[in-house]
């Protein structure tokens, strides 16, 4: 049984875009991405999952009961939103405290490991707190009662770079021990990071569910050469070259297909230097996030 499944799920909103017709499955124990621009539908998405709000077609589920119809589901789900609101007056250990008691579970021992792990200080106050160290207070909140599954909204904004690698490894462990990870972006080198699958979505559709082996094969490469002389456009007019850019004697595009091929293509080519590495998912997709004329 898949732990997330979305079936042609659509969120209108009159002449704004939501979301339209959108399928996709969660499988236990994964760690799943789902990237797009700001503004694309994620956020339409997990707040749909949430029961936050309503689909106006489709249905979504999670641990095969609705969203809509079985709220009780949530307290198996941990969420951490993109930005966190809380009560300034209020100090933070009774903030999670607060949380943990909607779980009817006793959270302290793991409030105060997770409370170590990030760094967080739960005597301040909240409106003592900067952004960053509020959102660790959301992380700490999201993931308290130890929840089968874990859905994260551009999780990593406001910290900086060694607590986020902090919360990397936590988000890793807390899979290693069975916990499910919907983990929605627009940074796709932290998706590229962490997750098994990908889905990309644009305009509210998704136009691209792949496994992140499959993105990462060696079928894609990109190729950079130095040529002793300026070369002609035409000669790329190849199968499989996409992002060509030439400047000057410096070109570099990526290629998708058997290496042979345009290695073989180079031999007619009187090179300087040639460099061969694996582009990264940004440089893969990015064609999809362009604006159609």
């Amino acid at each position: 049984m898949s732990v997330i499944e979305i079936k042609n799920l659509t969120k209108s909103y009159g002449k704004a875009r939501g979301i339209n017709n959108i399928n996709f499955s969660v499988e236990q124990g994964e760690i799943f991405g789902f990237i797009g621009p700001n503004g694309a539908g994620k956020s339409t998405t997990i707040r749909t999952l949430l029961g936050l709000i309503y689909p106006s077609e489709g249905s979504a589920t999670i641990f095969g009961k609705s969203c809509v119809e079985h709220p009780e589901v949530r307290k198996e789900v941990g969420y951490l939103p993109s930005e966190v609101f809380y009560y300034d007056n209020m100090r933070v250990m009774d903030l999670l405290k607060y949380s943990a008691s909607f779980y009817k579970k006793d959270c302290t021992g793991r409030i105060q490991e997770l409370a170590r792990v990030m760094d967080l200080d739960l005597k301040k106050k909240i409106e003592d707190l900067s952004f960053g160290n509020k959102k660790k207070v959301g992380i700490v909140q999201g993931l308290l009662h130890e929840p089968k599954l874990i859905i994260l909204d551009e999780p990593t904004s406001g910290l900086d770079p060694l607590m986020q690698q902090k919360f990397f490894e936590l988000i890793a462990e807390e899979n290693r021990k069975g916990a499910t990870v919907f983990f929605s972006s627009h940074i796709l080198s932290e998706v590229q990071k962490m997750c098994s699958r990908v889905a990309f979505i644009k305009d509210g559709k998704i136009i691209k569910l792949e496994k992140m082996s499959t993105l990462q094969e060696n079928s894609y490469k990109k190729i950079s050469i130095e040529t002793k002389e300026i070369i002609p456009k035409e000669v790329f007019d190849i199968k499989g070259v996409s992002k060509l850019e030439i400047k000057g004697n410096n070109v570099t595009f990526i290629f998708k297909g058997n290496i042979n091929l345009i290695i073989r293509k180079m031999a007619d080519i009187y090179l300087r230097n040639i460099s061969i590495e694996e582009p990264d998912l940004e440089e893969i997709f990015m064609h999809y996030y362009v604006k159609e004329d």
